[in-house]
């Protein structure tokens, strides 16, 4: 069973950083997730689509950037659903790294 998680976290960099910096960093963010296979995304304006292999499991998601949040929606398929609350932390975690924030308990 699937299970679909979302993260939303906030920045002060304006649309165009926090798309360079997700450009830039994604494979880190997918890293959290055990990603091992592909990593493919594609932009259309400022959402960011992709899916990753992991553990012969694909992960599917999307990323949009407004100028003051980033909001990342994922679908855990099978074993992931089970540890969607552990890895939507890990996730919120490596956002606000990743977007220069504080991060929240």
């Amino acid at each position: 069973m699937s299970k679909p998680i979302t993260v939303t976290i906030p920045h002060q960099l304006g649309r165009a950083e926090a798309r360079r910096r997700i450009s830039e960093g994604l494979g880190g963010l997918t890293s959290q997730i055990g990603a091992v296979g592909e990593l493919k995304q594609s932009w259309t304006g400022d959402r960011l689509a992709f899916s990753l292999q992991a553990i012969g499991q694909t992960i599917t998601g999307s990323i949009d950037v407004s100028d003051q949040d980033v909001r990342l929606d994922v679908v855990l398929p099978g074993i992931f659903g089970m540890i969607a609350n552990k890895l939507k932390g890990r996730l919120q975690n490596e956002g606000q790294i990743l977007l220069g924030g504080p991060k929240r308990g």
